[in-house]
């Protein structure tokens, strides 16, 4: 064994066995408080990777409610005369010029256009127009940056929505709520920085890689909280089992793990203990924190809740109340928005749904002093197509995908209150001005978040990573 081999195995052979090494450093950071001097101003009880942020923050926490299979921005947010008047004649080659559409209507002989059956009026004292089947929305006019210009680049669901989770179309890389558990920690030792709560059925199936970590330390995943039973599964003890039972189980196999991170070194060691530990806390704190019974009858009326019944709008009162124990990130999925046809009876009902929960989630968080240090997001993955899919019948038509525009909405937590931003054509079909990419939106959403987006990084497989991939640029002009 020559000189140099022997420093190789003394190096390796510290920072694998000594208790000192990177495997305990690893779960020091995962089980002890910040210093004092870790986040200006948030102070995060289980610290993140950015011991200082970059900039002063505008917001601590994310409400992404996401509603999957793409809502049309043609018939709740952008509305469009011209394509009224135009309705039952194609669509000019002008306008398409040649993109790219779906195989479910490629083949189609004609791409007739067709507006929206619904009426559009005007809200708030900046006059934003909004669609007549999301009334409660559009009494937020004055309280939301609306970005009427999004664009993304996939044009089927599976790619779009992975694109607009993680800024990438292929599977594997972290998702925006990962990077934020990953970049800024938790305010709460026994919650999950990540939290996902779901609804709706039908329509495009939920991947559970859409709120995944990725290539980051598991930890950083979301937790999926139930609607009924267990909020995560097992999280009660089997029958005769007791809690000092549990905790004299949970320390005999931390002490078994430890024996072995001091011998390995492997953070995904660190990190299980910090699991085990997670778990003991939560199972205190998540019963009492899904326990709804002690809200007063005027919360449910305002989220347009039904006590002891899972739904959106039930979803969007535990956000506010994971939002008030300092939750990092949480996600509300609801599914079935996908409207290739039937969309004139469908749209209302699926919009019927959210509209209340939505709105009285961004009017609660106000009202309770939140809504300033909280994003909330509202929207899907693409927008639909300005042509119908399929025939236009008196009371039924559909629109196929359509990823060069699309509308979504942020309150809250620096995001400029009133605000419409960019346009569409008159067809609703390309972006007429101050075009936002998914990178754009990412790279704003971490500043507002106190984060650099190029400074925010993983290194993985020998190159370093970051939510906004190789572009993203900050939009300033939606920044309050």
């Amino acid at each position: 064994m020559n000189a140099f081999t022997k420093q190789f195995l003394t190096r390796r052979a510290f920072l694998q066995r000594n208790s000192t090494g990177l495997g305990a450093l690893a779960l020091a950071s995962l089980l002890k408080p910040a210093a004092s001097a870790a986040l200006p101003g948030s102070g995060p009880v289980v610290p993140g990777l950015l011991q200082r942020l970059h900039h002063e923050p505008k917001a601590k926490r994310v409400i992404y409610l996401f509603m999957s299979g793409a809502p049309s921005h043609l018939d709740l947010f952008d509305p469009k005369p011209k394509l009224i008047e135009m309705t039952g004649k194609d669509l000019p080659d002008s306008i398409r010029q040649g993109q790219r559409i779906t195989g479910m209507t490629s083949g189609q002989k004609n791409h007739f256009c067709v507006g929206s059956p619904f009426k559009f009026t005007k809200h708030g004292q900046v006059g934003t127009e909004f669609s007549e089947v999301i009334p409660n929305i559009a009494s937020l006019a004055d309280d939301v940056t609306l970005i009427r210009s999004m664009f993304t680049e996939a044009i089927n669901h599976d790619p779009a929505v992975t694109f607009f989770g993680t800024g990438h179309q292929q599977p594997g890389r972290p998702t925006m709520g990962a990077w934020a558990s990953y970049g800024l920690g938790s305010e709460n030792a026994n919650l999950p920085g990540y939290i996902c709560l779901q609804s709706g059925g039908g329509g495009q199936p939920l991947q559970s890689r859409y709120w995944g970590p990725g290539f980051l330390p598991a930890q950083h995943g979301a937790v999926t909280f139930r609607g009924a039973g267990d909020a995560v599964l097992y999280l009660s003890n089997p029958p005769g089992l007791s809690a000092a039972a549990r905790r004299s189980t949970i320390d005999a196999m931390n002490e078994l793990n430890r024996l072995q991170l001091g011998a390995l070194g492997d953070p995904a060691i660190a990190a299980q203990i910090a699991n085990y530990e997670l778990a003991f806390s939560m199972q205190t704190s998540v019963p009492e924190l899904m326990d709804l019974s002690k809200e007063p009858d005027s919360t449910f009326e305002l989220y347009g809740a039904k006590k002891g019944a899972p739904s959106f709008a039930a979803n969007c009162i535990l956000a506010r109340r994971l939002a008030e124990r300092g939750a990092r990130f949480i996600q509300l999925n609801h599914r079935d928005w996908d409207h290739h046809g039937g969309l004139p009876g469908a749209l209302p009902n699926k919009a019927k749904e959210v509209d209340q929960g939505a709105a009285a989630l961004v009017k609660d968080l106000k009202q309770r002093g939140l809504l300033k240090d909280t994003i909330v997001i509202w929207g899907g993955e693409f927008g639909r197509t300005a042509y119908s899919q399929g025939a236009i019948k008196k009371d039924s038509f559909g629109r196929d995908h359509h990823p060069r525009c699309f509308t979504i909405w942020a309150a809250g937590g620096g995001f400029k209150p009133g605000c419409v931003h960019g346009a569409t054509d008159d067809f609703g079909y390309n972006i007429t001005h101050d075009p936002v990419s998914v990178h754009d939106f990412h790279a704003t959403l971490l500043h507002l978040l106190g984060v650099d987006h190029l400074k925010l990084t993983h290194r993985h497989e020998g190159r370093d990573y970051r939510l906004t991939d190789i572009s993203g640029e900050l939009v300033k002009a939606i920044i309050a």
